[in-house]
């Protein structure tokens, strides 16, 4: 790889995927060969361990990546109770901002990883205090978007939804993923062939429904010549 690929994952919603397919990416990059970092820079949802909290999103992260760096990098924010983060946030008397974020993301990406991913939590526009919001800790890293769209009633709305808002924002979408996460969907089909004419970029990957199922599994899934280009 001639360069270092940087990418920001975000969802059409909460409870896509996101984790899952960057767990996945993650494992097919490491297949081919890639040192990856990966990076949850806030977290709501976190238990309460001998080692402070941890979340279990950026745990699978962790596990999955080939570098090694410590937990507060990789999820610099954990908040315990799984809410919108500046309401828990406000609720402790904290106050998080995109400088701090953006602060520690760039340290990391000192690393020597050829690809790093930085996961977001929900989707696009959540609030992390009074005036900023996730999606602006992307435009502050100037990274490409990956989108995981999960495939459910309503999903062309919320896809085309968030890429007018990414693009809106001047950041582009590097490809994204069609997330079989409800089995039952009528036309799914068809639901997944109008998002690929009407998405700007790639279908990068189409994942199967399965119960219980592994990332690592899901790699095969993955076409990373569209991603890295």
């Amino acid at each position: 790889m001639s360069a270092k690929k940087r990418f920001f994952v975000t969802g059409t919603c909460t409870d896509v995927g996101k984790t899952f397919v960057s767990v996945a990416l993650l494992h097919a990059l490491r297949e081919e060969g890639y040192r990856t970092l990966a990076l949850k820079p806030i977290a709501a949802g976190c238990q309460q361990t001998a080692d402070g909290l941890r979340n279990d999103d950026a745990l699978q992260l962790q596990a999955a990546m080939t570098e090694s760096i410590s937990y507060q990098q990789i999820n610099p924010v954990a908040l315990e109770q799984a809410a919108a983060p500046h309401i828990v946030a406000a609720e402790q008397g904290r106050r998080i901002t995109v400088s701090q974020l953006e602060g520690v993301c760039r340290g990391a990406f000192l690393n020597q990883a050829d690809v790093v991913l930085v996961e977001g939590a929900g989707g696009w526009r959540v609030p992390l205090n009074e005036r900023e919001t996730l999606a602006d800790l992307a435009i502050a890293l100037r990274l490409p978007v990956i989108l995981v769209v999960g495939i459910r009633l309503g999903c062309i709305n919320h896809a085309l939804l968030t890429q007018q808002a990414i693009l809106a924002d001047g950041l582009s979408i590097a490809g994204w993923v069609a997330n079989r996460i409800d089995p039952d969907m009528s036309y799914l089909e068809e639901n997944i062939a109008t998002l690929q004419s009407q998405l700007s970029a790639p279908l990068i990957g189409d994942i199967p429904y399965k119960k219980a199922q592994d990332p690592a599994d899901c790699a095969s899934y993955l076409d990373l010549s569209l991603l890295l280009g």
